[in-house]
């Protein structure tokens, strides 16, 4: 990596988390470098670490030292491609920085640079199989998968985008006007990946498709709405899902509400302040999960339901399901304003 790129990448221990979460959106390397005045290496900063904090409610205005990672795998320079690759398999990093003898940082060794991408065998499941009827009356003769987005449908999108990050086996639910998806993605070799179908003779929710599998996966494995663009990566999310052994993880995303009016804070008749305006913030359900095999224990066959349902009911099973707060670009293209910010975005976010 060049002296400037890494450069771009480094902080300083009371830079905000705000600051910093722009710095590692900037870069697409999904990590932020901390350093002293010295340049040598304090901790790094990635995601994952700004996802914990979230959680714990830190607030992005701190300082990145309240969440950091102080003790990040590194590598010293002159180390052979060999033991750093080994490293890297290992740890199942995505880079690892490398450091001159005094500790100073020197470069950022990248996963694809060492290996190319990865292909990662966890399957993706897509649900494609919607009505679309709040995008009528564009919907009533495609469906909404196959609605034009950067150029291409939208579902191709989403299957390019996978392909990118390595994942290679996709299975697509269907059920309205199915045969114009399945003509036109064919086994999925034209985009380097294999697709197979589901095809659900009856509308059976964002889950209940999953008891058509033809096969029990062998591992977690993603389950996705797909009406939504993300520039999520899912290696992370799966690693975050079986880190914490979890049996089934929801995505979700900071969702904002303000009070349009001071809200009045009283102890019985005492009015004990006003609180202009304030925001109420909570996390909402974002549509992408990743589900353990156990998981397909509690889907009944042949039957209707939902994601939110299916959680629930490993919830009450005491089963442990997580939550991996989203940050990053988002769009549910359920309506026709959100079909075009998606089209004006796209551009901006992910390569036409």
């Amino acid at each position: 990596m060049d002296a400037t790129t890494l450069k771009s990448l480094t902080i300083g221990p009371e830079t905000t988390i705000r600051a910093a979460l722009e710095v590692i959106d900037r870069s697409k390397r999904q990590i932020a470098l901390v350093v002293d005045d010295e340049g040598r290496l304090v901790a790094s900063l990635t995601d994952g670490d700004v996802r914990r904090g979230l959680l714990r409610g830190v607030s992005l205005d701190a300082p990145v030292s309240e969440v950091m990672h102080t003790s990040p795998t590194t590598v010293r320079q002159g180390a052979p491609d060999a033991a750093t690759r080994r490293l890297i398999a290992e740890r199942k990093l995505h880079h690892v920085p490398v450091l001159d003898d005094g500790g100073r940082l020197v470069d950022l060794a990248l996963v694809e640079d060492l290996f190319g991408v990865r292909p990662n065998p966890a399957r993706i499941v897509l649900m494609a199989g919607g009505l679309g009827t709040r995008l009528r009356p564009l919907t009533e003769t495609v469906p909404k998968p196959m609605l034009e987005v950067g150029g291409k449908p939208l579902l191709e999108q989403i299957i390019a985008g996978f392909a990118e990050q390595g994942f290679w086996r996709i299975t697509v639910s269907v059920n309205y006007r199915k045969e114009m998806v399945q003509d036109y993605f064919g086994d999925g070799s034209a985009l380097g990946v294999e697709i197979d179908y589901v095809e659900e003779e009856k509308r059976m929710g964002t889950a209940g498709a999953l008891s058509l599998l033809p096969e029990r996966p062998e591992g977690p494995f993603v389950v996705m709405n797909g009406d939504l663009l993300v520039s999520l990566r899912f290696d992370q999310l799966l690693d975050f899902h079986r880190r914490l052994d979890a049996a089934g993880t929801m995505v979700v995303r900071e969702y904002a509400h303000q009070v349009p009016y001071g809200v009045v804070r009283h102890e019985g008749d005492l009015m004990t302040g006003i609180e202009e305006k304030p925001v109420a913030r909570y996390f909402v359900n974002g549509g992408i999960y990743v589900l353990s095999p156990e998981a397909l224990d509690h889907v009944p066959e042949g039957e209707a339901l939902d994601m939110p349902n299916l959680l629930t009911a490993l919830n009450e099973a005491d089963k442990r399901v997580a939550v991996f707060p989203l940050r990053d670009y988002w769009r549910d293209i359920g309506r026709m304003d959100d079909l075009e910010a998606a089209r004006s975005e796209f551009g901006s976010v992910f390569r036409e």
